[in-house]
């Protein structure tokens, strides 16, 4: 391992160290990882990278590096060894409590801001990082709220609505347990991986994002039937029910939404690959 009490080294070769490291470790992106810690230890962008490559690397900095360039080696993802994760074009604060925030969620958001309406209010179940929710707000003249299982996840929500300079109001709840009111639209990306199904995803995923926000239980269902069924009663007439759904479930929460006998308009929504990834319906009106 390169050690910052070595012979000095630049930051060119302490790039190249971190890739050599993280490929030799089966780290998928290694380049643009061993990137993106070096721009976030040394505090650099790649116009002053380019500038000053050849030259040493500040020791702290190089030490710093170092340790991270090993952590990452180990699966921890890159998003969680800095504490940011970008969505729609914004920061967001990230940890071990909160999912990391993905571009196929974008769709969810793209979705909920073709049907809003000035004034509504938006409640996101599920809320996690807050991300959705806070996109919502930042992109349309609506107010929301939020709500989370896990009271460390409401903590980085809250950091990130302090971030952005977003109004919003989290929750600590249990679906709607704790909710009062009606909503105009309701927003969820729930946990929808089949219990069984967790174990073989990536290291990454598996080991260090919060398994409370992945598991939908055996069939990955289980959180779905739940708003499905009480989401009406905290929608209002004509209101929008939208949620993030895995690649093989648009089937299914069509049917889910037409069984409750209480939505019209349902849509599953494609992502540029093509796969199912939101299922969107409104309720029925008086």
């Amino acid at each position: 391992m390169y050690s910052a009490n070595g012979p000095v080294r630049s930051m060119k070769e302490w790039l190249e160290y971190g890739v050599g490291f993280l490929e030799a470790h089966q780290i998928p992106d290694a380049g643009t990882d061993a990137w993106i810690l070096l721009e976030y230890t040394a505090n650099i962008n790649k116009n002053f990278y380019y500038m000053h490559m050849h030259e040493p690397m500040d020791a702290g900095d190089a030490e710093d590096y170092a340790l991270l360039i090993h952590r990452r080696a180990e699966h921890i993802p890159v998003q969680y060894l800095t504490g940011e994760a970008w969505f729609y074009g914004r920061s967001f604060r990230v940890n071990e409590s909160v999912l990391i925030p993905r571009q196929d969620t974008e769709v969810l958001v793209e979705e909920a801001l073709k049907r809003i309406r000035p004034e509504m209010r938006v409640l996101d179940l599920c809320t996690g990082s807050g991300c959705i929710l806070l996109t919502v707000l930042k992109e349309a003249a609506v107010t929301g709220v939020g709500s989370d299982i896990s009271p460390d996840a409401l903590v980085v929500a809250e950091l990130n609505r302090k971030r952005l300079n977003v109004q919003a109001n989290f929750i600590c709840s249990d679906l709607f347990e704790h909710i009062g009111g009606t909503f105009d639209m309701i927003l969820s990306n729930p946990p929808y991986i089949c219990s069984d199904v967790i174990l073989t995803l990536d290291p990454e995923v598996r080991d260090h994002e919060p398994h409370l926000a992945l598991d939908g239980s055996h069939d990955g269902l289980f959180f779905y039937r739940r708003i499905v069924q009480e989401a009406p009663d905290y929608l209002n007439a004509g209101g929008w029910l939208c949620l993030e759904i895995g690649y093989d479930q648009g089937g299914e929460l069509q049917k889910l939404l037409k069984e409750s006998e209480k939505f019209i308009n349902i849509q599953v929504i494609r992502d540029l690959s093509g796969l199912d990834r939101v299922a969107c319906a409104q309720l029925k009106g008086e």
